[in-house]
């Protein structure tokens, strides 16, 4: 049986550890997992045909076959985003205040690790690594529990993992993974506070509202991507359509794929049907509402019904639904958005900052893609997770989300009067 409690003790024994290590000892370790997932390559990219096998076997869709999947192309870009990690500063001791208050104390923040993290996530083998790297670049330990789908996969990656912490002299224990499937382990580590100072749940909402409703340990949610795209009465259509197509086909499967089109009842009916066409041109499913449906009958749109709208399609499926104003698009968007990525595209500067104003998730973009949301896009090398709360870490979470601070304070012998 998993001892998840003994794994919680030592990761709380390894972090200790590594409140002592230099950012150049950090950015050593990181170099050495690099290193290690380069050497163990081919064995890392064996275990993930096993799993992929047996993911194809047991019928999964093709979005999670498209996340489990780790080829050699991908793992170099896993290994490029370490790089990243390395060239960035290490927020860990940077001084965010310093004071000297009128009674002689000197106070000051300083930035300190979280301490332990628990991960849970489903097939995505890229989190092991981007985890891993954002965790010990700012000094924290983690627990890892991935979907069983991944499991030999993880396996081996955590394996180079561990073998670049032994090689630089640091406990294997600073990064655990979690191996038995059984759910009810996820549910005591929700309530390990003792010993987990972060859940951060990485999978759709019923894994989001479990962590949600069980956690004694502080959750950090997010990662369901509802993405929205208005195109406004003073957009460029013919431009638009690049976005839009990018947007929604670059990568359908991932959180920050687009998920409705809104456009203005103004926008030319003509060109509309162009961009349409071409985005219905790159395998894109249209489902509409009724006047989108009557206003391009030559496309033979889908009627949405309940629920579309608030659907994440992780496919090649687009919703596409008719506004009267930059109000009502708002307004869908406050409705129906899981506070991911929203992006407007005109070239009315007074429409590109009302929406920019009222619109309250997490990423807002103006005449760009919804697809840069995300950590190595945003110049953090990885991402922990897209935080789509608004406390604590918003947006793609990196180095400095996985700190907190302390308050500092120095006297001379110094008592309160």
């Amino acid at each position: 049986m998993t001892d998840l409690i003994g794994m919680g003790q030592a990761a709380r024994k390894a972090c200790r550890e590594l409140a002592n290590l230099s950012a150049p000892a950090k950015n050593r370790l990181l170099q050495a997992i690099a290193e290690q997932l380069d050497a163990q390559a081919p064995e890392i990219l064996a275990a993930n045909q096993v799993d992929m096998q047996a993911a194809k076997q047991k019928g999964l869709a093709d979005a999670m076959l498209d996340r489990l999947l780790l080829d050699s192309q991908r793992l170099q870009g896993i290994i490029s985003d370490i790089q990243q990690v390395i060239s960035l500063p290490d927020p860990v001791g940077v001084e965010l205040d310093s004071q000297r208050l009128d009674n002689g104390l000197r106070l000051l923040k300083r930035r300190i690790p979280l301490g332990v993290l628990g991960v849970i996530y489903e097939a995505r083998p890229n989190v092991t690594v981007d985890i891993s790297v954002l965790a010990l670049k700012t000094g924290n330990a983690a627990i890892l529990r991935g979907g069983r789908e991944t499991l030999n996969t993880n396996q081996a990656l955590l394996k180079a993992i561990q073998a670049a912490l032994s090689e630089c002299q640091l406990d294997s224990n600073t990064i655990q993974l979690i191996q038995d499937p059984d759910r009810a382990l996820v549910g005591q580590l929700l309530t390990m506070d003792e010993y987990v100072d972060m859940i951060i749940p990485r999978g759709g909402p019923k894994l989001q509202a479990v962590c949600r409703e069980q956690a004694s340990v502080p959750v950090i949610t997010g990662g369901i991507g509802i993405c929205h795209m208005l195109l406004d009465k003073r957009a460029d259509l013919t431009k638009a359509t690049e976005l839009v197509i990018n947007a929604k086909v670059q990568r359908p499967t991932v959180c920050n794929a687009l998920d409705t089109l809104l456009v203005h009842q103004d926008c030319d009916t003509d060109a509309m049907l162009d961009l349409l066409k071409a985005v219905h041109g790159q395998g894109v499913s249209l489902k509409g509402c009724p006047l989108a449906v009557a206003r391009w009958p030559q496309l033979d749109i889908a009627t949405a019904i309940d629920g579309d709208w608030d659907t994440e399609w992780l496919g090649l499926t687009l919703g596409v639904k008719l506004v009267a104003s930059i109000d009502a698009a708002i307004e869908h968007i406050d409705a129906h958005s899981s506070g991911h990525s929203e992006a407007i595209i005109t070239d009315d500067l007074a429409a590109s900052q009302q929406f920019v104003d009222q619109v309250q998730s997490a990423a807002v973009y103006v005449n760009a893609s919804t697809r840069f949301t995300d950590g190595a896009e945003f110049g953090l090398g990885a991402e922990v997770a897209v935080s789509t709360q608004k406390l604590h870490a918003r947006g793609p979470m990196g180095l400095e989300a996985l700190t907190s601070y302390k308050w500092i304070g120095y006297g001379d012998y110094l008592a309160r009067s």
